[in-house]
């Protein structure tokens, strides 16, 4: 399960993640903002957690800015040593699941995240993200640069699997088996290369959509 925490004091965060990967999460440590904006845009973790005071701003206005961007799919926990009731009350207002003041104890941050997660329903996001690209699996929609893009059943279903599978490579075999051949309509090597042409076409041809020559697609982060 994927776990991202924002926070910029090093010495925390390293005993964090130390205690959360021995519990077989995986936590992704990011220092500010402004990167964890640009590694939310990429991929949804399971849970983020967010310390109040950053190089780059507040913790308050970051969750508010997940809040806009992604509703209430995304589970946020402060992690903070700001206890005063107006700042808890603040952080609940921007949107947070929970607020833990420090310092705290590690078994009691790991209880709270687990319970957060039991109410969210499930671990898995549902959301997709590759550079400007985003696809929301639970409402079949696809988004470039914010505007919804539509796209034909076939479409959609190689732009899922390559975004499903983002970073390996999908073979053009495999796609056509999966995709075309599952449904009981057998075509042609042609009509893959055509469904990609018009996909890229339609997401403004994006360089995160790579060709592996005489081989697949693979789809990878660029910005």
């Amino acid at each position: 399960m994927e776990v991202y925490y924002t926070e910029d004091d090093k010495h925390i965060a390293q005993g964090v993640k130390a205690y959360l990967e021995a519990k077989d999460l995986h936590v992704t440590i990011l220092e500010t903002a402004s990167a964890t904006k640009q590694a939310l845009l990429k991929k949804q973790p399971a849970i983020i957690l967010i310390d109040w005071n950053l190089p780059d701003g507040s913790g308050d206005l970051l969750c508010g800015w997940i809040r806009r961007r992604f509703g209430d799919s995304l589970p946020v926990l402060f992690l903070t040593v700001k206890g005063e009731t107006e700042d808890i009350v603040k952080g609940f207002q921007n949107g947070a699941d929970d607020y833990v003041v420090k310092p705290f104890e590690l078994e009691i941050l790991y209880s709270r995240m687990m319970a957060i997660l039991r109410r969210a329903g499930n671990y898995e996001a549902d959301k997709l993200f590759c550079d400007r690209i985003h696809l929301d699996r639970e409402k079949m929609k696809v988004c470039h640069e914010d505007q919804e893009v539509l796209l034909s059943r076939m479409e959609y279903q190689v732009l899922l699997r390559l975004m499903e599978n983002k970073g390996k490579t999908v073979t053009r075999k495999k796609l056509l088996e999966e995709i075309w051949d599952s449904n009981g309509n057998f075509v042609n090597d042609n009509t893959l290369t055509v469904t990609m042409k018009r996909l890229r076409e339609k997401l403004g041809n994006p360089p995160c959509i790579k060709t592996v020559r005489s081989f697949g697609y693979r789809m990878e982060d660029t910005l």
